[in-house]
């Protein structure tokens, strides 16, 4: 909240404290009430339940390969043994593999929950886009995590400016 206070601080020193108009939304909100996002949710939760018993099975071959090695290790040959070891892992290697390409940061699940979520994203910023520009807003936040200014008009972009001072 300290975060916010002296984010919209800034923005009045800025602008200045002539009528400036700023709004907010709840992003999390809006994503609750969404029957879109509700349904993307249900069918990611479906994939996830699926993909957490592929990996359940998987780590469930391990366990078994490992206790019976673990009873077994003392009677096997030096050969038998290595070999089992080799086995169980290539098995964890096997889960981690599984583990980072359906989980990790750049696996199936982020993809699809982006490829899902792209539409509603963009049909939500449009909405907001279209409401700013409709009560004449000047910046739009969004309240839920960090601060993010989800629309300002062009006329507050100093970008050129900062670029033409770097220039210098």
């Amino acid at each position: 909240m300290k975060k916010f206070i002296l984010f919209l601080v800034l923005i009045f020193s800025f602008v200045g404290l002539s009528q400036t108009k700023i709004g907010y939304i709840d992003s999390d909100t809006i994503m609750d009430q969404l029957p879109d996002v509700q349904d993307i949710r249900q069918r990611l939760d479906a994939l996830i339940q699926e993909w957490q018993a592929e990996l359940s099975n998987l780590e469930r071959a391990w366990k078994t390969k490992y206790d019976d090695y673990e009873k077994r290790k003392l009677i096997m040959s030096d050969q038998t043994r290595i070999e089992t070891e080799q086995q169980l892992v290539q098995l964890e290697n096997k889960i981690t593999e599984f583990r980072d390409k359906k989980f990790g940061a750049n696996g199936e699940l982020f993809q699809k929950q982006d490829e899902l979520m792209k539409p509603v994203q963009n049909k939500i910023f449009n909405a907001i886009k279209e409401v700013a520009q409709e009560e004449d807003l000047d910046f739009v936040f969004d309240r839920s995590g960090d601060i993010m200014i989800l629309y300002a008009k062009d006329k507050y972009d100093i970008s050129a400016k900062v670029l033409s001072k770097l220039k210098l």
